[in-house]
């Protein structure tokens, strides 16, 4: 699959096309440990929200993190952030709800890097939310729990860094922000979030479009 350069303004474009006449689009934005979906997420609602006929949310999959007094008693703890550290069933659940979009209001869970645990009814979506932007690294995953939160997401797509080895150091850094030592920033950006990224990279064919920051 081509991969083509992050343009914002074309892909507000794009979601305003997949938006229209409907009463909510769900867009995902999936990637690797690193790739800066969260970026792209909160740019692209930014974008979305300067319309003064847009409303636009992000709902990140990382609020499904299981909380680390539950993956402690096994060795998930040493894995966090692999596919079965999450809770798939809850976010394919959520993206039901929101999807059909005959609530009010919907309350989903936020992963909060300062106590590394979710954080349950953080973001509010308000029924006119006409856009929800979900990002994470198992979108686009094969297994049936990950599939079924697929079913609500209208499109998908797939985020490469400039190269894996700026990925890298970005994640890194990241770790040391949120209190990190160096030594523990690096061994966990190479260890576990490194094989993750691997399995997510199988994962790009599924996209419905591949994207690459130009430049970081």
């Amino acid at each position: 699959m081509d991969t083509v350069d992050v343009d914002l303004g074309a892909l507000a474009g794009r979601v305003r096309t997949l938006a229209a006449g409907r009463p909510r689009v769900v867009v995902g934005v999936c990637g690797a440990p690193g790739a800066g979906k969260s970026t792209l997420a909160a740019e692209l609602v930014a974008r979305l929200n300067a319309d003064a006929s847009g409303s636009a949310v992000v709902v990140p999959m990382d609020g499904f993190h299981l909380a680390k007094s539950v993956i402690a008693v096994d060795d998930r703890a040493g894995r966090r952030g692999a596919p079965d550290t999450f809770d798939p069933d809850g976010y394919a659940a959520l993206l039901r709800r929101l999807r059909a979009n005959t609530e009010p209001m919907v309350y989903a869970p936020e992963y909060r890097r300062e106590i590394e645990d979710p954080v349950a009814g953080a973001i509010a979506i308000p029924r006119s939310a006409a856009v929800v932007v979900t990002e994470g690294n198992y979108l686009l995953h094969p297994d049936p729990p990950w599939r079924a939160a697929r079913a609500s997401i209208d499109e998908v797509w797939f985020l490469e860094a400039p190269s894996d080895e700026l990925r890298v150091e970005r994640l890194i850094a990241r770790h040391e922000r949120f209190g990190k030592s160096a030594a523990h920033a690096r061994r966990h950006a190479l260890g576990s979030d490194e094989a993750n990224a691997r399995l997510v990279s199988g994962h790009r064919e599924r996209a419905d479009l591949v994207l690459r920051w130009p430049h970081w």
